[in-house]
């Protein structure tokens, strides 16, 4: 369970940092996402954050969740450890069975996950979903060039006789399902609808973001 304390977001900026209001005081956090956050976070927004006991870190607190028409993990990290417990515990049924390996080398990619068994390999590549628009979730949320290399490494993989697998973790209660968001990268969309066609499967995995994280404070609504 990652402990997380609750805070008001008053802004973010250069990529990787937010003000937040803890109480009476204001404080910098960390904000490990690298994407453009679309409705992931506003000023006033109520927001939890996590705190590492490392010393060496300069900004000791990290932006984990948003209360935002749900509850949203904008921690992109999380993604990947949440599929990866997932897949070793056997929740998802489609990849149960394997044996799991993280970050394996493939091509000129690192995919995220490769599951073995007998004769058999899969690749999972893990991408998180926190784009909820009109009731309907969107992957991505700005253009990825890296998204887009890796459907075509994927499309490579199932070409060499293997499974592939892109997997969409679902880091926002809100959201039920998952389309390409051809409004915001066209070409993603049109590549991977070429995976599709070429055997890459596409799956879907939500975890449960209340029992992920322990809440100390106001408890989420």
């Amino acid at each position: 369970m990652i402990k997380v304390k609750p805070a008001i977001l008053i802004k973010r900026y250069k990529r990787f940092l937010a003000d937040v209001q803890i109480g009476q005081h204001s404080s910098t956090i960390y904000v490990p996402n690298t994407g453009a956050m679309t409705n992931c976070g506003s000023e006033g927004d109520k927001i939890w954050y996590s705190t590492s006991d490392n010393p060496k870190r300069k900004y000791q607190h990290t932006w984990e969740l948003t209360e935002r028409d749900g509850l949203i993990c904008v921690n992109t990290a999380r993604a990947n450890e949440f599929v990866g417990n997932a897949l070793r515990a056997g929740q998802i049924e489609s990849l149960s069975g394997y044996q799991v390996q993280a970050e394996v080398k493939y091509g000129d990619s690192r995919i995220d996950f490769m599951l073995s068994r007998d004769n058999e390999t899969c690749f999972v590549e893990v991408k998180s979903c926190t784009l909820l628009e009109n009731a309907q979730g969107y992957f991505p949320d700005t253009v990825t060039q890296r998204g887009q290399k890796h459907l075509l490494e994927l499309i490579k993989i199932v070409e060499a006789g293997h499974r592939a697998v892109l997997l969409f973790a679902i880091l926002h209660s809100g959201i039920t399902s998952v389309k390409a968001a051809q409004h915001i990268d066209p070409k993603y969309a049109e590549l991977l609808e070429k995976a599709q066609k070429a055997g890459v499967e596409v799956l879907c995995y939500k975890p449960d973001l209340r029992q992920c994280f322990e809440f100390v404070g106001t408890p989420s609504k």
